[in-house]
């Protein structure tokens, strides 16, 4: 097997092509409206790296349709501060699932989704569930084209990546759905596969990075992953 790198530079034309995800969803629609209804059931949801709230708006929005009782974070764009905002999302998530008195299921879309793992890995009685999108869980930002952005920052990607195993030494004790795609034009596929937690069922869904938030596939995966959970 090939090792992981970053996507090729030419694989973002396939993340030009997202906004066919919309159409997609359109057409699902009525299929997704079907789907298995919640118990208004705490979920959070924790946007990618440089985005906000805003980016998981619909996700959210589908969510809520299905009855459960969604809420985004409180901390704006997500910066990319990993050790910072795992601290600051544990806090948001025991105090949370202390006012709700009730375990909360975690979706994060790729960085988003790596925050709400180690979220679960610190909090295994306050998280039920996490479900990741796209998340690159091996190496950090090394594996994805983010990779430059952080190194204009100031750091060592392999340090990080150091830093991302040494989170292992603890083992998770939630289950994780890992949901990942072929075509991702931004993260190594690879990188998005834990070959190390026995807790982690991976899907394979077909859309592009930057279309897991309103992906027709994605959201019929959570409908139906969460719903089972209520039977």
């Amino acid at each position: 097997m090939e090792a992981l790198a970053p996507p090729a530079k030419k694989r973002i034309v396939i993340e030009a092509l997202t906004f066919l995800e919309f159409f997609r969803l359109v057409l699902s629609a009525p299929t997704l409206l079907r789907q298995p209804r919640g118990n208004r059931e705490q979920v959070l949801v924790f946007p990618g790296f440089g985005a906000s709230n805003a980016s998981t708006s619909l996700l959210r929005r589908y969510l809520r349709y299905l009855n459960y009782d969604v809420k985004g974070w409180n901390e704006g764009t997500n910066t990319g501060d990993v050790e910072t905002l795992i601290a600051t999302l544990a806090r948001f998530v025991t105090n949370q699932a202390h006012q709700q008195g009730t375990t909360i299921t975690l979706i994060g879309w790729s960085l988003g989704g790596y925050l709400a793992r180690e979220v679960a890995r610190k909090l295994p009685t306050r998280v039920n569930h996490v479900f990741t999108l796209g998340s690159p869980v091996t190496g950090g930002p090394k594996y994805t084209r983010a990779g430059p952005v952080y190194e204009r920052r100031g750091f060592d990607l392999d340090d990080i990546e150091r830093a991302v195993f040494e989170r292992e030494v603890i083992p998770l004790r939630v289950p994780v759905t890992a949901l990942y795609s072929r075509r991702d034009g931004v993260v190594d596929w690879r990188a998005c596969i834990d070959d190390r937690s026995g807790m982690t069922e991976h899907v394979d869904v077909t859309t592009t990075h930057l279309g897991f938030g309103f992906s027709a596939a994605v959201f019929m995966t959570l409908a139906r992953r969460l719903g089972s959970e209520d039977e």
